[in-house]
C-alpha cells in the first residue's frame, strides 16, 4: 500500500508532444490538437509553395508590370478562400470541440451519477494544494474527512469531480496527463473532472501566475487501484479523525458540495 506522503521527484516524459495520457477522454483534446497541426502544416506548405512559385516565375530579371488589377474581384476571391479555409477548418474544430465539451468535459451530471464515484473538494493558496475527501458520512468539512496537502489519491477507472476554491489569488489546477485543467478563483467554486484509465504518479501543476513562488506550486496525483485505493482512504480517514482539532479553525476550509451548475 502506498506511503501518506508522496515523494515529489521529476518524472521525465518520453517521446515526442504532448504528456502521456492518462485519461479515459484524454484522446479527445490530443485528435484537436493534432487535427489542427495538420491543417496548419497544410496552409503552411501552400503559403511556401505558392510563394516560391511567384519568386521563381517574377525573379530579378523580369521587367515588373504595374497592374491596376479590380479591386472587386481581389475581394471576392478572397473572401471565397477564406470562407472555405474558415468552413473546413475552424468550422471542424469548433463542432468537434462542442461535442467534446458537451459529451465529456461538462458533463458533471453523468460523471456525478457513476455508482463509486470520488468527490474532491481542493483548496488552492500560495504555494500549495489542500485537498478534502468525505468520510464516511458523506459530509464534507466534519472529522472524518480525509485532508492531504500536494497529494490526491484516486481509483482507476472511475470518475473524480473536483470542485475548485481558491483563497488568495487565481490558481489554476492543471493535470496535463489528463488534459484537464481549471482556475481556482477567490470567492467562487469552480469544477471539473477526469477518469484515469491507468495506474501511477502524475503531475499537479498551477497553469496560473500567482505569486513569486508559483513554480513551486507542485503536487502529485496518485492513480491506485481500487483495492489500494479504499485501504488508503480508510487509514488515512481514521488518522484524520484522530488529529481532528474542533478548536482549529484554519482546518475547517471546506464547503457544503455544491449542486447544479457552476
Amino acid at each position: 500500500m502506498h506511503s501518506l506522503l508522496p515523494v515529489l521527484t521529476p518524472v521525465p516524459e518520453t517521446g515526442w508532444g504532448l504528456p502521456d495520457d492518462a485519461s479515459v477522454h484524454g484522446h479527445r483534446i490530443d485528435l484537436l490538437m493534432n487535427t489542427t497541426s495538420v491543417f496548419v502544416g497544410i496552409l503552411f506548405g501552400v503559403t511556401v509553395a505558392w510563394l516560391a512559385w511567384a519568386a521563381f516565375k517574377h525573379g530579378t530579371r523580369r521587367r515588373a508590370d504595374y497592374d491596376h488589377g479590380s479591386g472587386r474581384a481581389q475581394v471576392l476571391k478572397a473572401s471565397i478562400l477564406s470562407v472555405v479555409i474558415f468552413a473546413v477548418v475552424d468550422g471542424n474544430l469548433l463542432v468537434n470541440g462542442l461535442l467534446d465539451l458537451d459529451q465529456a468535459f461538462w458533463n458533471f451530471d453523468k460523471a456525478q451519477a457513476t455508482p463509486g464515484a470520488v468527490r474532491i473538494e481542493v483548496n488552492a493558496h500560495q504555494w500549495a494544494w489542500d485537498a478534502r475527501y468525505a468520510g464516511v458520512d458523506g459530509k464534507f468539512n466534519t472529522a472524518d474527512d480525509i485532508v492531504t496537502l500536494n497529494d490526491i489519491r484516486v481509483p482507476i477507472d472511475t470518475p473524480v469531480v473536483v470542485q475548485l476554491a481558491a483563497t488568495d489569488v487565481i490558481h489554476s489546477f492543471s493535470l496535463p496527463n489528463f488534459r484537464v485543467k481549471q482556475d481556482a478563483v477567490p470567492g467562487m467554486i469552480n469544477r471539473l473532472w477526469f477518469q484515469a484509465k491507468k495506474t501511477g504518479d502524475f503531475d499537479i501543476a498551477c497553469a496560473q501566475h500567482c505569486g513569486a513562488h508559483h513554480y513551486k506550486m507542485r503536487g502529485q496525483l496518485t492513480v491506485m487501484s481500487e483495492a489500494d485505493f479504499k485501504a488508503w482512504s480508510a487509514q488515512a480517514g481514521a488518522l484524520s479523525q484522530r488529529a481532528y482539532d474542533a478548536e482549529d479553525p484554519g482546518s475547517h476550509w471546506g464547503w457544503d458540495w455544491e449542486k447544479g451548475n457552476h
